[in-house]
């Protein structure tokens, strides 16, 4: 048996995870990366299982059938995951399941271990992330019945932005209201946490201190979007805040939204509380402007105007909260483009470096369109980089030490 530790995040209908090898200094590649889709389909459809190898080969793809299990739909998927990461070759042993958990709320800044105590104390954090923490805490309960004995580590996308300062947490409610939690968290922290830990080897390799230390503001880019502005490597301002719904434009979620709009839904459309979710969440961002895809990809091969302009307007926001943060800070010294737009959407980055001239940056047309790990030009006065993000590496290092 090889010893292993497991990553999952899980969501309503899907779950994604990595196995890394357990040892004393957890790779960066995990030894496998899979995605379970369709869990809880309607009409009986299977759900379908695909994992690749460390070569990017694929080793399965094949449906599941879990009805007739007697279990949960996400019980019954990961029990079949664990029987066959166990059956494999390898004959994995997990040792350690990590989990991505949305919120920690402004109680956790670090990783935990995780006990029944634990997961009912974030099971009372659902009212602030309700459209992801209970698919999050289904997998917990999955491993629980599948591996009773092995430990699982909780890591939280809000842990990272913790640093911030109060006045960058705060909105402008009662007192009454916002001790009762409503205040900006920000999300995407697993990716942060990243980005911070290899920024130094990319912007300074061998120095103790520079310009990674310095004011920079990294952008997600993805289906999800934010951005977060650090200051020695540390979160101080994110476009997120009570919810993943707020800031940037996304790939089907609103971003930044006057209340007043949904004042005006309410009262003069009718709209409830269910459809007003399924506006923001699922019906707005880059699908909603363009009317034609939420995914960059189609957008960016598309010659039709409304793609044009919901490019336009995803990239103007960007330019935008890029200001913000810049202020917020106190300047910019470096820009770093993570997550699936920003590694691969030279596009986009070319788009919005365009409009950051003022700032001294001057971008490289080439390195940026070979998705350079550096793309800004010699004499720029602001470093841009491209940085693939990690966030598995870094749930399956949090795990490895708390579990020793």
């Amino acid at each position: 048996m090889t010893d292993a530790i497991l990553t999952l995040n899980a969501g309503s209908s899907s779950i994604k995870f990595a196995l890394f090898a357990h040892q004393a200094e957890i790779p960066r590649r995990p030894e496998l990366v899979g995605q379970i889709d369709g869990i809880g389909a309607a009409g009986g459809q299977p759900a379908h299982l695909k994992v690749k190898d460390a070569t990017g080969q694929v080793r399965v793809d094949s449906d599941l059938d879990l009805d007739g299990k007697g279990q949960s739909p996400h019980k019954a998927a990961l029990a079949l995951l664990v029987e066959r990461l166990r059956g494999s070759d390898a004959g994995w042993h997990i040792a350690g399941v990590g989990h991505r958990i949305v919120h920690g709320a402004e109680k956790f800044s670090q990783p935990v271990v995780l006990d029944r105590a634990m997961v009912d104390t974030l099971r009372g954090f659902i009212p602030l992330a309700p459209l992801h923490q209970p698919h999050n805490l289904a997998g917990v309960d999955a491993l629980s019945a599948a591996l009773p004995d092995t430990p699982q580590v909780a890591c939280f996308d809000t842990a990272f932005h913790r640093s911030q300062p109060d006045v960058a947490q705060l909105f402008a409610l009662p007192r009454a209201i916002t001790a009762q939690g409503v205040r900006r968290y920000g999300f995407h922290g697993l990716s942060y946490e990243y980005i911070a830990e290899v920024l130094p080897q990319h912007l300074d390799p061998g120095l103790a201190r520079g310009r990674a230390h310095g004011r920079v503001i990294v952008a997600h880019l993805g289906n999800g979007a934010s951005m977060c502005g650090m200051k020695d490597l540390k979160s101080q301002a994110s476009t997120m805040g009570f919810t993943a719904v707020d800031g940037l434009m996304m790939g089907t979620r609103t971003g930044n939204l006057d209340p007043g709009v949904l004042l005006y839904l309410m009262d003069y459309r009718k709209m409830d509380s269910k459809a007003l979710t399924s506006l923001l969440y699922k019906e707005s961002g880059l699908l909603g402007v363009s009317g034609i895809s939420g995914d960059m990809r189609v957008l960016l091969e598309s010659t039709a105007p409304e793609a044009r302009e919901a490019i336009d307007l995803f990239c103007y926001r960007i330019v935008r909260e890029i200001g913000s943060l810049a202020a917020a800070l106190g300047g910019l010294d470096a820009l770093v483009f993570t997550g699936g737009i920003g590694e691969h959407g030279a596009p986009v980055r070319e788009q919005v470096c365009a409009q950051l001239g003022w700032l001294g940056l001057t971008l490289n047309p080439a390195a940026n369109a070979a998705n350079a790990s550096k793309i800004s030009a010699a004499d720029s006065r602001i470093e841009v980089c491209v940085i693939p993000t990690n966030e598995e590496w870094i749930i399956a290092r949090h795990t490895a030490k708390l579990i020793g």
